[in-house]
């Protein structure tokens, strides 16, 4: 029993993406990320909301992963390897790293520091040293794994296609990517790399399946791109508000986003936490130069400072980007169309939501609350100006052609889409592909 994999999360349903594959008496733990929703009704139901949060918290409500099911391999994790800086890959970090203290947290530059930004909001202190690993490039664990980092597209910089290497053969932990030719952001998936890698053979690959029944290719960030020049440039605005919200972390889409504002000659605002965390990370290596742009606000008091000098110099002066794309109840847009700060929609002001919603139900149900309090107030919505960063089936069959794995695990959703996988792999006859569940054991 040379390689065995435990599925930790993201296998049973959508969220908390983990895995841990061991090797002889050796451990890498690729991702930890949290269960969303449940983190996020957590959060809304908390009594001391500045109360640290321990990883038991977590656990009970099932907002992470479990990771007693590893138990009998925690003295042997050497590493852990999220693959880019979302949420649900890399959240539970400051609450579930320290069970493993004596393992490296290992990820791209950009991953790296969206990870010590949330130590700092969670007011923890990593015991785990954090190392940043160049896309394109490795990094020796030990004697018998090797971690490779390729660079793939997504919505978010620095996302990796991570390859273990072992003596026994190769792992390739594709959870979260699509194959996008034409980025806003960062280069071209690395394709020939992973050409590379399928001639030198593949044995496991474990990829993600979010959007694997959808037909065809997922279009380019520049058909995303596209669309908001449309909207934003096309829409009568004149004289109105014009807000904007999106994913924090999507930093390609805000850089089109104030390249649009500043064609419409409106001073750019940015309003809420998430934004200055996810943007700050960026900046911090050089990778985007946001703050000359426009304005960043974090805090609530600040922030309603902010919306009255809107208010009173004119709404239309200015471009709003703000948090709130999913309809957080506490997340700025959601209190500015419940009337809980200085601002005040008027009919006929915009409000472009550049993102899907997130297909769980609590997301649902507050987006459908927000955007029946904004359409109380007469507002112009514009939704779903957006491009998932997540592969369809054309994506995944040209992975599967690339790289060819002996064989194959479907992540990052329920049974229900992990087959749409396993008759994809059938029907190109590449790989035997292995349905699994949180909690199980693969070894080949």
């Amino acid at each position: 029993m040379a390689i065995e994999i435990c599925t930790l999360g993201g296998y049973t349903k959508t969220e908390g993406n983990s895995v841990a594959i061991k090797v002889d008496d050796e451990v890498v733990i690729l991702d930890m990320g949290l269960a969303m929703e449940n983190y996020i009704k957590q959060q809304e139901d908390r009594e001391d909301v500045n109360a640290v949060q321990h990883y038991d918290d977590l656990l009970k409500v099932e907002a992470l992963p479990d990771y007693g099911l590893i138990d009998d391999w925690k003295d042997m994790v050497k590493a852990i390897v999220p693959s880019h800086g979302h949420l649900d890959h890399i959240g539970a970090i400051p609450y579930a790293a320290g069970l493993f203290s004596q393992a490296k947290i290992i990820s791209t530059p950009y991953t790296i520091e969206v990870i010590k930004s949330i130590y700092r909001d969670e007011r923890k202190k990593s015991s785990n040293s954090l190392i940043a690993v160049d896309l394109n490039s490795t990094y020796k664990v030990s004697d018998k794994i090797t971690l490779e980092f390729v660079s793939v597209t997504h919505s978010i910089p620095h996302t990796a296609i991570v390859v273990v290497h072992t003596p026994y053969g190769k792992v390739m932990y594709a959870c979260d990517y699509k194959f996008d030719s034409q980025p806003v952001i960062g280069n071209k998936p690395n394709f020939a790399r992973l050409e590379e890698l399928g001639k030198e053979g593949i044995d496991l690959l474990i990829v993600e399946c979010l959007y694997a029944d959808q037909e065809g290719k997922m279009p380019s960030e520049s058909v995303a791109k596209q669309m908001l020049k449309e909207t934003m440039l096309g829409v009568n605005a004149e004289n109105k508000a014009m807000i904007v919200t999106t994913f924090s972390s999507h930093i390609a889409r805000i850089k089109s986003i104030i390249e649009f504002g500043k064609q419409l000659d409106r001073k750019i605002i940015f309003l809420g936490r998430s934004l200055s965390k996810y943007v700050s990370a960026a900046e911090q290596i050089k990778l985007v130069n946001f703050s000359q742009e426009g304005k960043f606000v974090k805090y609530r008091d600040k922030v309603n400072d902010t919306l009255k000098k809107i208010m009173k110099e004119g709404k239309d002066k200015y471009l709003i980007v703000c948090t709130g794309h999913q309809g957080e109840p506490k997340a700025i847009l959601s209190r500015m169309s419940r009337k809980e700060t200085p601002f005040h929609f008027s009919s006929g002001d915009v409000v472009v939501f550049s993102c899907s919603v997130i297909p769980v139900e609590l997301n649902k149900d507050n987006r459908a609350k927000l955007e029946s309090d904004l359409s109380s107030h007469g507002v112009q919505i514009f939704r779903d100006i957006h491009s998932s960063g997540h592969a369809a089936r054309e994506d995944h069959k040209e992975l599967l052609k690339l790289v060819r794995p002996r064989h194959i695990i479907p992540a990052h959703a329920g049974a229900d889409k992990a087959t749409k996988i396993k008759e994809l792999s059938d029907e190109l006859k590449i790989g035997k592909t292995h349905i699994m569940k949180d909690g199980e054991r693969f070894s080949f």
